[in-house]
């Protein structure tokens, strides 16, 4: 697959460990890949309502649009290699027939794992999760610097030297913790309203600024053979693994590029939740001849608000909640909480909102009708 063939990536760096790149009109045989699948390397992704339209054949109705419905919850996909993230959420609307979809922070095609994505009234969540703190277990090849800093790329550096588990080790500490970090030439960061890797494509030479992030764990797991070294990392929002791999290379004066990735977790999504496509839409067939039900399928919404306080209200006061609203906070904390809250009545979301002096303000609130997410963390 060519460098200069790029898709559309997310504004958050992270959000998309690394910007989707597929070749235009690419076809992919989906399967659920192994727990951490290597990437070979390569240097080489309007008229009027009611204007005369033609009859259909024979008094049948063509290309009738599927009816769309209202689903709530997140799937939690375990993405193959090979896809790219539109194209995985485009399949889970079809599967759902959902009316909203979308995700959680893009994975790029060359990596597999985790990828939460919303249905219906969970889209509201999303950027609880995309804010939270990501794992990822990936693979360096030692020896060559590439210019997208992964397998797809070009070869721009190289070396015959290898690092040792010890040197590895000894170089780990300067990339943890508060760092500075140049985002990947080839990624979805602006510059002058142009993406990165459009203007790179195009030939350009991209001076990208250091930014300020967050890798709290990054540790060595295993050295296979000379060439490869497999890595376990946990980071915050704006973090590329692509440019840990490049700057721990140039560290220890080898050259290294992103070989293997896979993400782990996703701020409350991990391993047990995901499922594999086929798993889905396995799941989806039999809900379709009523050996299943969807909503056992999708988790609830408000799984991606682990990180928020719950409170529990009134009828009466979910309904004037769900109005938009303002209502009093009642009970002996009232007036000393501040901070945003999940609200439920019943066991159902109703908001999340904002307390402040004892009034709980609604910032947004979720109207659930149709179909509502309800299974536990893991769907068998």
């Amino acid at each position: 697959m060519s460098s200069t063939q790029r898709g559309s990536g997310s504004d958050a760096p992270l959000e998309a460990e690394v910007a989707e790149r597929s070749p235009a009109g690419a076809e992919y045989a989906f399967h659920r890949p192994a727990q951490f699948t290597p990437i070979p390397d390569s240097s080489s992704q309007g008229g009027s309502e009611h204007a005369e339209r033609p009859r259909p054949e024979s008094g049948t109705q063509a290309n009738k649009k599927t009816k769309k419905r209202d689903v709530h919850g997140w799937i939690v996909l375990d993405k193959p290699v090979g896809m790219t993230s539109t194209h995985a959420v485009s399949v889970i609307k079809r599967l759902f027939q959902a009316k909203r979809v979308g995700h959680a922070g893009t994975l790029d095609p060359l990596a597999s794992g985790c990828l939460p994505i919303a249905l219906g009234e969970a889209t509201k969540t999303v950027p609880f999760v995309v804010d939270s703190r990501k794992n990822y277990l990936f693979t360096i090849r030692w020896g060559e610097e590439r210019d997208t800093d992964d397998a797809e790329g070009r070869v721009v550096a190289t070396s015959e030297l290898r690092p040792d588990a010890a040197a590895i080790r000894a170089q780990l500490p300067r990339f943890t913790g508060t760092i500075e970090q140049v985002p990947p030439r080839f990624s979805a960061v602006k510059i002058g309203g142009e993406r990165a890797y459009d203007l790179a494509r195009d030939g350009e030479v991209v001076e990208l600024k250091a930014r300020t992030v967050e890798i709290h764990r990054l540790e060595l797991r295993e050295t296979a053979d000379a060439d490869h070294a497999s890595l376990a990392a946990e980071c915050g929002k704006g973090t590329y693994v692509r440019s840990i791999a490049r700057d721990l290379g140039r560290a220890l004066g080898v050259f290294g590029h992103v070989s293997a990735l896979r993400r782990s977790r996703v701020g409350p999504f991990g391993e047990t939740d995901m499922i594999p496509l086929e798993g889905v839409e396995a799941l989806c067939h039999r809900a379709a001849a009523g050996e299943y039900n969807l909503a056992d399928i999708l988790l609830p919404i408000e799984t991606a608000l682990d990180d928020i306080p719950a409170l529990a209200v009134s009828p009466a006061d979910a309904a004037r909640l769900k109005r938009g609203q303002a209502v009093l906070m009642r009970g002996r904390d009232a007036s000393v909480f501040r901070g945003m809250v999940a609200v439920a009545c019943s066991g159902e979301i109703v908001a999340i909102a904002e307390v402040d002096r004892g009034e709980i303000v609604p910032k947004r609130v979720f109207n659930l009708t149709g179909i509502v997410g309800r299974s536990g963390r893991k769907v068998k």
